[in-house]
């Protein structure tokens, strides 16, 4: 019984171990198939009262943790890049270069205090079972700052929001697809 226990306990581990090891970060790359919908924050439910319009979202890699974004559909047309950092099972972006230092008020790289460059920013003082994504979070954010989207390798589905404005009233269009 006991060594049943201790079996079961170690082929957890080792399947929790190996499912992190599988994560691909080339498996982002395609083209994502679905819905827009309007919100009236990051993380408030759809307020467009319908399904959303149909969108697609093209994902390319462009180097060293960076990708380029073409989201179009009625809603909206645009090309943008992004930096991408591991966290866990999932996938997460973060705006780069000027677009970063504008929604920031900072340069991305400015946080890190040593290490090597490695693509958005210095990961050489990475600590020991810290994530791309925690490391980043850490060095270059501040606790209220709004991240935007990700992917969830899982699921293999990509959810950016877009932050928009009509008038003078803010709002977030949501793209949210499925890999093809």
């Amino acid at each position: 019984m006991l060594a049943g226990a201790i079996l079961a306990v170690a082929v957890i581990g080792f399947t929790s171990c190996e499912k992190a090891e599988d994560l691909n970060v080339n498996d982002i790359e395609g083209v994502y198939v679905g819905t827009f919908s309007v919100s009236s924050s990051l993380k408030a439910a759809a307020i467009d009262g319908g399904e959303g319009n149909h969108g697609t979202a093209e994902i390319g890699m462009m180097g060293d943790m960076q990708i380029e974004v073409h989201c179009f559909g009625e809603e909206i047309d645009t090309t943008f890049m992004l930096d991408y950092y591991e966290h866990n099972d999932s996938i997460m972006v973060c705006l780069t270069g000027d677009d970063f230092e504008h929604m920031y008020g900072h340069m991305l790289g400015e946080g890190h205090m040593g290490g090597g460059m490695m693509g958005g920013g210095m990961m050489g003082d990475i600590q020991n079972g810290e994530t791309q994504w925690a490391h980043h979070m850490n060095d270059e954010h501040e606790n209220d700052d709004e991240h935007f989207g990700g992917f969830d390798m899982h699921e293999m589905t990509f959810t950016y929001s877009f932050k928009m404005m009509d008038g003078s009233s803010p709002y977030y269009l949501k793209f949210h697809g499925i890999k093809q």
